[in-house]
């Protein structure tokens, strides 16, 4: 009995890749994009252009069940992830949740947390997260990043510098000009940009959790469902917990279920 109701279940999931196959992979190639220059999604080799990190293996494992050959290239910012979607010049793309980019494009619930903190230098007089809201302190983070968008809705009385394509080394070279007090993303970017300039210090505390999930065109709740089920099935293998493992990442753990 168990035996023929195992066999019912993959039958059942065949059936259910099959018939959304059309949908996440129309050009018979599933085709995903996500953020280059943000390792929480992934990591791009400069001198083969190939792909790592969890946005490549959920990705490889997507198109396997569907039983499709699959494509995944880096897009430089939130909006070219969010018009590639909307254009169906990919299929899915993996994009941080924010109420607002859920106009354009349909979020599945989060596969990981990607907390946000802050980086100051060494000697500032910032200790914690909640020294930053203050009369008098600056704040920079990329624009249009989910910090970015956070930090505008939150911040009462430091100002927020939101600067279009912010990356580590300008960022350092704000802080040290003292141009700014505090720079603002995930905590990956700050362990990485502690260890390339000397006289950094990542905050203790966290700022607040990115839920980073998928994103397909809005509307289509059958595409939904079905990648909804698959990070439900890879969080309760085991898999998701591997797949972070290996890409060694400072402050992503995986997210709980949630639905939208």
């Amino acid at each position: 009995m168990l035996r023929t109701l195992t066999g019912l279940a993959l039958s059942l999931a065949c059936l259910r890749a099959a018939d959304i196959r059309d949908s996440l992979a129309a050009t018979g190639t599933l085709r995903a994009t996500f953020l280059g220059g943000n390792p929480v999604q992934g990591r791009v080799d400069s001198a083969t252009g190939a792909v790592t990190g969890p946005a490549a293996d959920l990705t490889r494992e997507l198109a396997r069940r569907l039983g499709v050959p699959f494509k995944i290239f880096p897009s430089v910012g939130v909006r070219e992830v969010m018009d590639a979607i909307r254009t169906h010049a990919a299929d899915i793309g993996f994009l941080a949740f924010d109420a607002t980019r859920a106009a354009e494009v349909g979020f599945t619930q989060p596969y990981s947390l990607a907390y946000n903190s802050y980086i100051v230098v060494d000697g500032s007089p910032i200790r914690y997260a909640a020294d930053i809201d203050r009369p008098g302190v600056r704040v920079a983070a990329p624009k249009g990043d989910s910090g970015d968008l956070y930090l505008s809705r939150t911040l009462k009385q430091a100002e927020l510098k939101s600067t279009a394509g912010l990356n580590a080394e300008a960022a350092a070279k704000m802080l040290f000009s003292s141009e700014i007090d505090a720079f603002a993303t995930n905590r990956q970017r700050l362990a990485e940009m502690a260890a390339r300039f000397p006289g950094l210090r990542i905050l203790p505390d966290n700022l607040f959790a990115v839920e980073q999930s998928l994103v397909v065109p809005g509307g289509d709740a059958a595409a939904i469902g079905y990648l909804n089920q698959f990070i439900d099935d890879i969080r309760a293998t085991g898999f998701l917990t591997t797949v972070l493992q290996n890409a060694k990442l400072s402050g992503v753990e995986v997210a709980p279920p949630k639905r939208r």
